[in-house]
């Protein structure tokens, strides 16, 4: 085989170290030439990003500000977009250098990519240092001046518990219906959001009448007008009112609107709330759907309410009709909780005293839907309707053999927080603030009202457990540390919270009125039930917040 010897490549030397390079227009070796030539001329080396400590957001050129983690590719965004001169050059590579987190510093460093000669590229990597300036965004700079807002949404229910309000929470935050709310502010039968904008304060609304049954009204204030340019200045007031009907409660509709919903029977109970409500009657399984419109053309208050909720014990219980999905209509003999056992007895000599015995040992017999999920043994809660008066013509006007003794609602769990198991599961908050220490929107009025914000807080959390269905409907993260104690964590605050609504809800066990009067019976109760709704694993959400993101950028 013959040997073909290659081109000789021809060299010369750079002129200005001298050493032998490929022939090139500059006559120069790349180190020189980077000597001679600066690519990154025109880009400054120090710039500045300004930053909101209260809502921490970062402003985008111009007036926009957004939410950025610490080192996310957002916040990159942000960096390069402060810099000119890189629209003439290439960049092909850019990353944060870590810096000390209370700093105010940013480093990032760029690689880019300039042809400086006819076909030479030169490529050089550099670091720029940003500076954080703290400074105070429009949104919070109207939030703390006074009568800035110019639309407040005033959203008020008329019951004794603040329960709708912390599900309304809930449905927010999953939405994230709050990021153009300026401030929330708690007042006594509601809250109040307020806006920068009137559209803002629409779209709120438009918000809640698709999840909760309301009814609205807007008004408008003139605050200022110019008449030569025929200009005006307006504050808007939109009203909004949720029907006074809460889940599990007792309602005894007029006639005229029972015979218009299917000829229902007038006393039921609430089975379900979305932007309508559910009307269940237990002792046939007949449902009928209430809207807003219907309802407030002849509004009617509740009976009763869960926090009168009785507790029973299942007897026995037989299957003797039809099923509707997880429906089961069943006959029922239930007695009161600790009927059949005394609650006085004290041994005196050896011998024990029963005349002291103060629980009746009647049985009801009772029509539920609860068929499908209680067992004789099984705790019941119900609304004990013999010997009650209650303040409603249409409940009077009712006949007598259509009032049955007791009205079953729910299966209740007497050893649910046995030993004071904390919840392995938490909610979000709309906290606004950190030295709320927890406290937010609802419960900010504390006094008197703070034990009783504090039993709704824990039959929420229950319900919560309870339902799946209402489970699906919101967020629920993982717990780490979960301290012990109620209501720790409910909702909200007053100005736009400190880390964009992140602070978090520790659960506990509480003092519900489900559980009120039987706690000297917790240890005869034995175990936890076999049927306790825990929450499952795959239902909870992973929560990243900065230290996360911090710690698995460094991993």
């Amino acid at each position: 085989m013959e040997f073909v010897p290659s081109a000789p490549v021809h060299r010369v030397l750079c002129a200005d170290c001298g050493t032998p390079i490929v022939p090139n227009s500059a006559n120069l070796c790349v180190p020189c030439l980077r000597n001679t030539v600066d690519i990154t001329e025109g880009i400054p080396k120090q710039s500045s990003l300004s930053f909101c400590r209260n809502c921490e957001r970062f402003l985008t050129p111009p007036t926009s500000w957004v939410i950025a983690q610490p080192e996310s590719q957002e916040l990159l965004a942000i960096c390069l977009k402060r810099l000119k001169g890189l629209n003439k050059v290439r960049l092909t590579e850019a990353h944060f250098i870590w810096t000390e987190p209370h700093s105010k510093r940013l480093r990032v460093s760029l690689t880019i990519q300039k042809e400086v000669l006819t076909s030479t590229i030169l490529e050089q990597v550099f670091e720029i240092e940003y500076l954080v300036q703290y400074t105070q965004c429009p949104d919070c700079a109207r939030q703390a001046a006074k009568n800035t807002w110019k639309a407040v949404v005033q959203v008020r229910q008329k019951v004794p518990h603040k329960r709708t309000f912390m599900y309304l929470e809930q449905l927010i935050l999953k939405h994230a219906a709050q990021k153009d709310t300026i401030s929330v502010k708690e007042v006594r039968d509601g809250l109040d959001f307020f806006y920068s904008q009137r559209s803002h304060a629409i779209k709120m609304v438009d918000f809640l009448a698709s999840v909760v049954p309301i009814r609205s009204k807007s008004s408008e204030q003139l605050l200022s007008a110019d008449t030569h340019s025929n200009t005006a200045n307006y504050k808007f007031t939109y009203s909004v009112e949720i029907m006074p009907i809460c889940k599990d409660d007792l309602v005894c509709i007029p006639s005229k609107l029972a015979r218009q919903l299917g000829n229902i029977n007038p006393l039921v109970i609430c089975s379900r709330v979305g932007n309508s409500i559910q009307l269940l009657d237990p002792s046939t399984l007949q449902s009928s759907e209430l809207t807003s419109p219907v309802y407030w053309r002849g509004a009617f208050d509740s009976l009763a309410t869960v926090t009168d909720l009785v507790e029973f014990t299942v007897l026995d219980i037989e299957p003797s009709g039809p099923t509707r999905g997880k429906l089961v209509l069943a006959d029922a003999q239930v007695a009161m909780a600790g009927a059949f056992r005394s609650s006085g007895l004290h041994e005196d000599d050896g011998m024990m005293d029963y005349e002291s015995s103060t629980f009746t040992n009647q049985i009801y017999h009772t029509r539920t839907h609860l068929g499908a999920i209680l067992q004789p043994g099984d705790s019941v809660l119900g609304y004990h309707l013999s010997n009650t008066n209650f303040n409603s013509d249409d409940y009077a006007k009712l006949p007598s053999h259509r009032i049955p003794d007791i009205i079953l609602v729910k299966k209740f769990y007497p050893n649910r927080r046995k030993n004071k198991k904390s919840r392995a599961w938490k909610l979000k908050s709309i906290a606004k603030e950190v030295e709320d220490d927890g406290k937010g929107v609802v419960g900010r009025m504390g006094g008197r009202d703070q034990k009783k914000v504090e039993e709704d807080y824990e039959i929420f959390l229950r319900d919560l457990e309870e339902d799946p269905e209402l489970r699906g409907t919101v967020n629920l993260y993982k717990a780490k540390d979960v301290k012990m104690g109620v209501g720790s964590g409910l909702a909200g605050g007053k100005s736009r919270k400190k880390t964009q609504f992140a602070m978090d809800v520790d659960e506990g066990p509480g003092t519900g009125v489900e559980g009120t009067g039987e706690m000297g019976e917790e240890g005869e109760r034995g175990e936890e039930e076999a049927d306790f709704p825990d929450v499952a694993l795959d239902e909870l959400l992973e929560e990243f917040d900065e230290m996360t993101l911090h710690e698995n950028e460094h991993v």
